[in-house]
């Protein structure tokens, strides 16, 4: 959940980790993927107004009739906020039967303008070749959660392909922060890890 301007912001709601009766209402939601640990209505119902502006890719919500879909490399300005829809997927991690966790073009990524600052939220991804065009960014969200997005090794690569000021690594599940840390020791990158109210985050997919 992001505040910027009176406005709250809220980035794929999930119910099962997170009792979210008890903040702040959205203005804008963001959902980046179908996933249910990432589009949950229950979550989407919790936080909404009447007002409320809800932005998600093609997949999630289809029935919704007043949803924002947004592709990989649109932008739209909601609120007041300059939106960025960027490519979120795995080159890497397969299921099973050899299909990508999540395929190219279907997931997305945001990056918000808060102002001056560009804060990126990567979604379910891979350190792939489009965050070398991401431009300036001054905080950015990196999931780290196997085997479904990155391992500290990728997300330190991701990091250095862009140069974040500030870097969250989220949605990281049982996967040991402090690696990352000692992995991006010396890069200029400030590392900033939160303390999770319910365990360490969604296991996710």
């Amino acid at each position: 959940m992001f505040v910027f301007g009176g406005k709250v912001i809220h980035v794929d709601p999930e119910s099962r980790q997170t009792d979210y009766s008890g903040l702040p209402k959205a203005d804008i939601i963001l959902v980046t993927h179908e996933h249910k640990d990432h589009c949950d209505p229950e979550a989407i119902e919790t936080v909404s107004t009447k007002g409320t502006r809800l932005v998600t890719n093609q997949g999630c919500l289809t029935g919704f009739k007043d949803r924002i879909v947004l592709q990989n490399g649109e932008t739209r300005t909601i609120e007041g906020i300059q939106i960025e829809a960027v490519p979120a997927y795995n080159l890497v991690h397969m299921r099973p039967e050899g299909v990508p966790y999540h395929p190219r073009g279907v997931g997305n990524g945001y990056i918000l303008s808060f102002g001056e600052k560009r804060v990126y939220i990567a979604g379910d991804t891979e350190n792939i070749p489009e965050m070398r065009d991401l431009g300036e960014i001054d905080i950015a969200f990196l999931p780290m959660n196997l085997p479904f997005t990155m391992t500290p090794e990728m997300v330190a690569r991701a990091a250095k392909s862009f140069i974040p000021k500030v870097l969250y690594p989220y949605h990281f599940a049982d996967t040991d922060p402090l690696i990352l840390v000692q992995l991006l020791d010396g890069s200029g990158i400030e590392v900033r890890i939160r303390k999770m109210r319910y365990g360490q985050g969604a296991a996710g997919s």
